[in-house]
């Protein structure tokens, strides 16, 4: 590893820890630093400081925030790592699991375990339906694609068509669901964070472990992939095969990641670009540096929807919607197609 490797690794590091002191300081009642890292150290080894804050205010950043940041950071992690590896896969800039219709098809599973199923197989059973749906969105796009023509176009535009279908899917589970749990249901299709609890994190966090982890270490494939089929083939890599294993790979990222925040759009569209800016387009770097600056851009995205509106928290959704079309438009202009 090299000095400016290290110090790269290091700095991003800092920003992490320095996003999750910021998310968990500031909102509606903002709490100084010293006290928000004071809690922690008390909780992690009880007895080590003097408690000299309220009962109220430990439970609001450690029962509350920490938790929030935390996953706010993972589903940043899962969404952008996502969008990355979906626009090496397609060799499309505008790949990523909201546009393709991903997060649309994890939203419709998990509406459909909450108001039409309920949980049969327990705690997993959103995250699984979720993953359920994602996959089949995947697969869905990856068809209509295949019919209409190849290219870079017709993918987003297949993806749009399918967004389109499962969100009206969505809207039609809602509509024949109980009225009186619809209300619960409006957070998937806006995004949110704030359902996080500390019970919970396991799943997305075991989940974003395990597969980035896999992306990481066929990061070379997925460059091979990247410069086309016939490349990757001569280099040995069965393209049809790989390339489904790295469709349901991005479809559990994306179904579990959206069956504990909601349908978050745009992140795994911006990051990957970002980080190509910085670092290149090798997904040997490009792939876990996309996960950590997605969990910062959601973590900072998370604390200007809890501010704007303070002390209502406006859906994330809406933040990341309105700066990811401006960042659409963007790289619109920059590219062509």
């Amino acid at each position: 590893m090299t000095m400016k490797t290290s110090l790269a690794g290091l700095t991003v590091l800092l920003l992490l820890a320095l996003s999750v002191s910021a998310g968990v300081s500031l909102g509606s009642a903002p709490v100084p630093l010293s006290t928000v890292w004071s809690i922690l150290v008390n909780r992690l080894m009880p007895g080590m400081l003097d408690v000299v804050w309220s009962a109220g205010r430990e439970s609001i950043v450690w029962d509350v925030r920490f938790p929030r940041v935390i996953l706010g950071g993972l589903v940043g992690a899962g969404l952008a790592v996502t969008g990355a590896v979906l626009q090496s896969v397609t060799r499309n800039p505008l790949a990523d699991p909201h546009l393709l219709g991903v997060s649309s098809g994890g939203a419709l599973g998990a509406i459909i375990a909450l108001l039409h199923t309920g949980l049969v197989f327990g705690l997993v059973t959103v995250p699984l339906f979720s993953f359920a749906g994602a996959l089949l969105a995947t697969l869905a796009v990856a068809g209509v694609s295949r019919l209409t023509g190849q290219g870079a176009d017709r993918l987003v535009l297949s993806g749009v068509a399918v967004a389109f279908v499962l969100t009206a899917l969505a809207n039609l589970m809602i509509f024949l669901g109980d009225p009186r749990a619809v209300h619960t249901v409006i957070f998937w299709m806006l995004g949110g964070l704030g359902l996080a609890q500390w019970s919970h994190l396991s799943y997305p966090a075991i989940v974003l472990g395990v597969c980035l982890s896999w992306l990481v270490l066929r990061a070379r494939e997925i460059n091979a992939l990247a410069m086309g089929d016939e490349t990757a083939l001569t280099l040995g890599i069965p393209v049809p095969r790989f390339r489904m294993m790295l469709f349901v790979v991005t479809a559990l990222l994306t179904g579990v990641m959206v069956a504990f925040s909601g349908a978050i759009g745009f992140i795994g569209l911006m990051v990957p670009h970002f980080v190509r800016l910085i670092v290149g387009s090798d997904n040997i770097r490009v792939i876990p540096l996309s996960a950590a600056f997605g969990a910062i851009a959601l973590i900072w995205a998370d604390v200007v929807a809890r501010i704007v509106m303070a002390p209502e928290d406006m859906p994330i959704g809406v933040v990341t919607g309105l700066v990811g079309g401006i960042a659409f438009i963007a790289i619109l202009r920059r590219r062509s197609f």
